[in-house]
């Protein structure tokens, strides 16, 4: 963020619904007479979104005496005493604001450490936060950050919050995060009541458990399998819920987070405004529901977006009306009014900073996604009694390319195996994830970013999920089609517009490009290739997935729908060689090939395995895990980028160790920076516990 004067402060605070806070006038021992009183400030305190000289600062007091405003004072310091307080003021909490309170603090040094808290008239406390400011844009000293996703309240523990945070908090200072950036599902707005959960009270390993309070204006869906928000006081209760967790509330506490929403902030399968859902035969116009989930997510997360409005206190909802959407763009985005007010009633992709080593780029994977062209009811015929659960790549590839599919000449066919449809997808534009006004934002930010390390933040993770089940033997099914992909709802499907993103990087020689994603439950490592074998072979940069905090992932849901009767391709995903212990094959699917995971399967000897690998399946992958819980690391400075995984044991029970509980396994990925023209090289280090299959 460049240099601002204050009455650009001043507009800034108020685009950011914040009361503005100057700092460093005075230095003096506090006055407040504060007392902690954490019940009268049920989710605690955050912040986010820090600059080198600026932070938003958070809490919610809520009020049930009847009025409908009060006012908070907020105290900066440089020590956790506060008798170095350096910024005071006061800032209104609102009941229309559902009693969350922004404040932007200002003219802060750079990389600097703080602790803050919020005062009640009454002298009644919040929590003690802390936050930290970016190092100056010129600053050369390395930087170390965290990414994490998915946090399934009802469904898991957040135990890899406490552990990080006990392992900060024993760090050299040099070596301790900056912030966390959290990519997506903070909130699942998905829950189940008691009387929707079945096979008593479980869904794999997990007990499901009830935090949020019933919707008042929830629906069921999905068959009855799940309820739904239906106002923004249910989105809010959502917020209550989950911020009431004691170790994502520490952790709030501790570091400024950085976030972006994926799907479960607002729609479980939505794209735009517009719900979908299993079950339901027609798209859902959600117009009202879009401004709801982003007016929630903007009162309980301190990010430095724009509402609509400018007033300082309160976001301001456009009036939306619930519209079918009919009618789109070249990039598939809707053109119906209400759908384009409710997208772009508060826009989160944005660019940060961090010294001379990170340019952070943030992008929204959900609010201007087209149609999924393979989610169409014409595809019917290709699959129906189909044995398997992939589908080629080629078809994969024709259906998200449309009309420009191998250079604007698709086929006319679709086929898979001995069966065609016609290509309903040639008329079609190609997917976009992105949609044009922020692809354009994204890549002109990445050709304009100047520090040694281009990261891109999305919450959708870009490797390919090839498999190759040309290698299957017979007795598995007759396979026809050459290469499989295993899911294709991410980047990993969006080949068309990531290979305009990866040919932007190469042509553009940008070097120290990195890509960090959540969203898939799991620990991935690899390059960034716009194509794989027999195409060529490509890289331009390198990609991580990070695992979930709590949610669960594919590994453990094989355990329980991989049947053992009449499942031959059970051994592709899970097997229990030797000792009978499950484990995951699907790593090795994934990573090696089929014959991979089937020696596996038959001798429990990884080494053989490795050998049976096809070194041509996946040469961008260096490892996945698809039972990995837990976070991310990162530390980069002028000539190396390290990301470390940290794993740990399936959260299904709250660590009661201030630790967090035990260690899986710590794996380290070192990439050194290249020059332009050349191709990024990973290696590879486990440095704690043991990384299985995942190798």
């Amino acid at each position: 963020m460049p240099n601002l004067d204050r009455r650009q402060f001043l507009n800034l605070s108020a685009a950011l619904g914040a009361t503005l806070v100057w700092g460093c006038a005075s230095v003096q021992r506090s006055s407040s007479g504060w007392r902690e009183r954490r019940d009268l400030y049920p989710q605690g305190v955050a912040s986010g979104d820090p600059d080198h000289n600026s932070v938003l600062l958070w809490t919610r007091r809520p009020y049930a005496d009847g009025r409908e405003r009060a006012k908070l004072w907020v105290e900066v310091a440089d020590d956790p005493a506060f008798t170095r307080v350096i910024a005071t003021a006061t800032a209104p909490v609102l009941a229309q604001a559902d009693w969350t309170c922004r404040v932007l603090v200002a003219d802060l040094p750079s990389a600097g450490e703080y602790w803050y808290r919020f005062v009640d008239e009454d002298g009644n406390g919040s929590r003690i936060g802390r936050t930290l400011t970016a190092p100056a844009p010129d600053d050369p000293r390395p930087a170390r950050f965290a990414f994490v996703s998915c946090q399934s309240l009802p469904e898991g523990a957040m135990n890899a919050y406490r552990k990080m945070i006990f392992e900060d908090e024993r760090a050299a200072p040099h070596e301790r995060l900056g912030f966390v950036l959290h990519l997506g599902d903070f909130i699942y707005e998905v829950v189940q009541y008691p009387e929707q959960v079945g096979q008593g009270g479980k869904r794999y390993d997990r007990t499901i458990t009830f935090p949020v309070k019933k919707f008042a204006d929830g629906r069921a869906v999905a068959n009855n399998r799940f309820m739904v928000p239906g106002s923004l006081d249910d989105y809010r209760a959502l917020y209550h819920a989950y911020l009431s967790d004691p170790d994502l509330q520490d952790a709030r506490a501790r570091w400024p987070f950085v976030a972006m929403w994926d799907n479960h902030e607002f729609s479980w399968l939505a794209w735009q405004s517009i719900q979908v859902f299993p079950g339901e035969a027609a798209p859902i116009p959600a117009q009202s529901l879009k401004v709801a989930a982003n007016q929630a997510w903007f009162e309980f997360q301190p990010m430095r977006v724009t509402p609509p409005g400018r007033q300082i206190d309160t976001f301001e909802a456009p009036h939306v009306v619930d519209t079918p959407v009919t009618t789109f763009d070249d990039t598939g985005l809707g053109l119906e009014p209400n759908n384009i007010a409710a997208i772009e009633s508060l826009i989160a992709y944005r660019a940060l900073r961090w010294g001379r080593h990170i340019d952070l780029i943030i992008t929204d994977q959900r609010s201007f996604r087209g149609p999924d062209l393979s989610d169409r009811a014409e595809l019917g015929p290709l699959f129906e009694g189909q044995p398997f659960s992939f589908f080629p790549e080629t078809l994969s590839m024709q259906l998200d390319g449309g009309r420009d599919f191998a250079d604007g000449h698709p086929p006319e066919k679709l086929v898979f195996g001995d069966r065609s449809i016609a290509n309903y997808a040639a008329t079609e534009p190609a997917q976009s994830m992105l949609g044009a006004k922020q692809k354009a934002w994204f890549l002109e930010r990445l050709r304009s970013a100047t520090a040694t390390w281009k990261i891109w933040g999305t919450s959708l993770g870009t490797p390919d999920w090839r498999i190759d089940p040309q290698h299957m033997p017979t007795a598995m099914g007759e396979w026809t089609d050459g290469y499989a992909v295993l899911a294709n709802g991410d980047w990993g499907g969006v080949y068309h517009e990531r290979g305009q993103i990866f040919d932007v990087v190469r042509d553009a020689g940008i070097t120290g490009f990195a890509i960090v994603a959540g969203d898939r439950h799991s620990f991935w490592a690899g390059l960034a290739a716009k194509a794989l074998p027999p195409a060529k072979f490509e890289p331009v940069g390198v990609s991580f997935v990070g695992g979930s905090i709590s949610s669960p992932g594919m590994a453990e849901a094989n355990e329980y729908t991989q049947k053992k009767e009449n499942n031959p391709l059970r051994p592709l995903f899970i097997a229990e060689p030797g000792d009978g212990k499950s484990q995951p094959t699907v790593n090795l699917l994934l990573h090696h090939g089929v014959r991979s995971a089937l020696e596996y399967a038959s001798s429990g000897d990884l080494a053989r395995a490795h050998a049976a690998r096809n070194p041509e399946m996946a040469p961008h992958l260096s490892f996945v895990d698809m039972g990995g819980h837990g976070y991310a690391t990162v530390r980069v400075d002028a000539t190396t980028m390290k990301t470390d995984f940290v794993c740990i044991p399936r959260p299904i029970a709250r660590s009661p160790g201030v630790d967090g509980g035990p260690l899986r396994y710590r794996v380290r990925h070192e990439v050194p920076l290249w020059r332009a023209g050349e191709h990024p090289e990973m290696k590879q280090t486990v440095l704690e516990g043991d990384a299985g299959l995942s190798v």
